[in-house]
């Protein structure tokens, strides 16, 4: 007889019914086997992790940017500069130019005119030279020019020969004789040799020399018109003496002369017009910028110069005055003075910079460059992230003022 405790239910059943032979002899599912180790993703990730730091040492880089040293110093000092040499050179540049406008003609008039202008006697002698009135000069062409006053020539050498100015006037009347800038030899010396002692040159072109019916214009309208000719010309004379500046140099305020010559009226391809011309020439004197910047710096107190390469960064608030005028083309020396404020910017030098922080970690190099017055202030770009000194070759050091840095 079965009793209730004998009857198992189902859901008991299950739990306590012997494992059969063939439960006994079945295989794990494919889900159930135990984890392998990732070899393959471990191996990918090395690699990543070994091309990033090769990619940072490939790019690696020591570098210092570095901001120049500026200083502004009053001036007020005279200076004395020397033609092409010296711890202070010059040179001389000129430009010119013409410019022409046609106005209406008020008929013709018959003319004989010479043409005059202004030259420049040398002379090589230990002596003075004296030249008597209707001393003649010649051109290589043989046109024949006269002073009219008597001009006596200061001795000199031939490295800087003595020098007076005087007016000329031409031997005939006529267009031939308005010439070009030339040089003049004097034919009364000719055999002596006093005739390579003394000569002259000329800056400006001759002018004034007509002959035979000439056209006339109304005289206020001509006035007119050369005044705007001469309006015009001025900054186109200046932007081209500005166009002849070496790179390097400056032309500093007050170093550039300009001088305008009146051509004579001529017939204009128009009918019953005018062409009215005026010349511009203008003359300056340029300076070395880096010469001039250290000589300025060396006449100025309280700055502490010590003899840095330096540079202007401008020349505008500087004024020159040169109490003789400006040099001519054959001076050996310039004697001026200089007014104003003067910009100064401390020249770099890459090669002493990386020299001075090679080898050196990033703490000891902030401290080396503050004893370098071209210094305003570096930055100091090490790579990768982890670098803390420069190399001890100073050429692999980078070295780029703030200007040129990128």
């Amino acid at each position: 007889m079965r009793t209730l405790d004998d009857i198992i239910p189902p859901s008991r059943r299950r739990e306590t019914e012997p494992l059969s032979e063939s439960s006994r002899g079945r295989k794990p599912e494919q889900g159930s086997e135990p984890p392998k180790f990732p070899f393959i993703m471990m191996i990918a990730v090395a690699l990543v992790i070994a091309t990033s730091v090769g990619i940072l040492f490939y790019f690696s880089s020591s570098k210092v940017e570095v901001t120049p040293n500026t200083v502004s110093a009053a001036v007020q000092n005279s200076f004395t500069a020397t033609k092409s040499s010296g711890s202070l050179p010059f040179e001389i540049i000129t430009a010119q130019k013409i410019a022409s406008q046609s106005i209406k003609g008020s008929g013709t008039k018959t003319v004989s005119s010479s043409a005059s202008g202004t030259i420049t006697i040398y002379n090589t002698q230990a002596k003075a030279q004296k030249l008597i009135a209707n001393t003649r000069f010649a051109t290589s062409a043989g046109l024949v020019f006269r002073i009219r006053a008597a001009v006596t020539v200061p001795s000199g050498t031939s490295s800087k020969p003595g020098s007076v100015t005087a007016k000329v006037y031409a031997d005939q009347a006529g267009t031939s004789y308005n010439v070009d800038p030339t040089s003049f030899t004097i034919p009364g010396f000719a055999g002596t040799p006093l005739a390579s002692q003394v000569y002259a040159r000329s800056t400006t072109a001759m002018t004034g020399g007509a002959s035979g019916s000439v056209p006339i214009v109304d005289t206020a309208l001509e006035a007119q018109t050369r005044s705007a000719l001469v309006a015009a010309l001025a900054p186109d004379l200046l932007a081209s003496i500005q166009a002849q500046i070496p790179s390097g140099y400056v032309l500093v305020p007050g170093a550039s002369v300009t001088t305008y010559e009146e051509s004579a009226l001529a017939p204009s391809a128009t009918t019953g017009q005018v062409d009215v011309k005026e010349q511009g020439t203008i003359t300056a004197v340029i300076f070395p910028n880096a010469e001039l910047a250290t000589a300025i710096a060396a006449s100025v107190t309280g700055i502490g110069y010590q003899g840095e390469p330096l540079t202007l960064s401008s020349a505008d608030s500087l004024q020159l005055t040169a109490a003789n005028g400006l040099p001519d083309v054959n001076a050996s020396s310039f004697t001026f003075s200089l007014s104003g404020t003067a910009s100064l910017i401390y020249s770099v030098d890459p090669t002493r910079i990386a020299a001075a922080i090679a080898g050196k970690t990033r703490s000891e190099a902030e401290v080396a460059l503050t004893n370098y017055p071209e210094v305003k202030r570096a930055i100091i770009l090490l790579r990768p992230f982890w670098r803390q000194s420069f190399p001890e070759d100073p050429a692999s050091i980078s070295v780029v003022t703030a200007a040129s840095a990128y």
